[in-house]
């Protein structure tokens, strides 16, 4: 009866995202999909990665891909913008920067 069994350690940590960044991506999503740019999205959480995805339609490439790699920390940066050709359009430290290319879309000229 005293004996204490511990559980087995996960070999594969997986990579995600907390809820602050969560956030902040859902909320530019929310915004975008507001605006009639984005109808749909995905989120991948794998071993080195998290990957979110956001589309113009369900049956194509993503749009943009936000992805955040913690093993690029200390190098270029955690955060990247993946356009939908596959080219990095973005990378840095901190979100905001890097998701600032898509907010500026949402700007508009108001006219006189």
């Amino acid at each position: 009866m005293g004996d204490v069994t511990p559980f087995p350690k996960s070999a594969a940590s997986q990579t995600v995202f907390d809820r602050l960044e969560l956030t902040r991506i859902l909320g530019l999503y929310g915004r975008m999909v507001s605006a009639g740019h984005w109808r749909d999205y995905a989120i991948h959480m794998g071993r080195d990665l998290a990957v979110f995805s956001a589309f113009r339609r369900a049956t194509e490439r993503p749009e943009f891909r936000i992805e955040k790699r913690p093993a690029l920390r200390n190098r270029q940066g955690q955060w990247a913008l993946i356009g939908e050709q596959g080219m990095v359009l973005k990378r840095g430290h901190d979100l905001s920067a890097v998701l600032a290319p898509v907010e500026r879309r949402l700007l508009k000229v108001v006219g006189e």
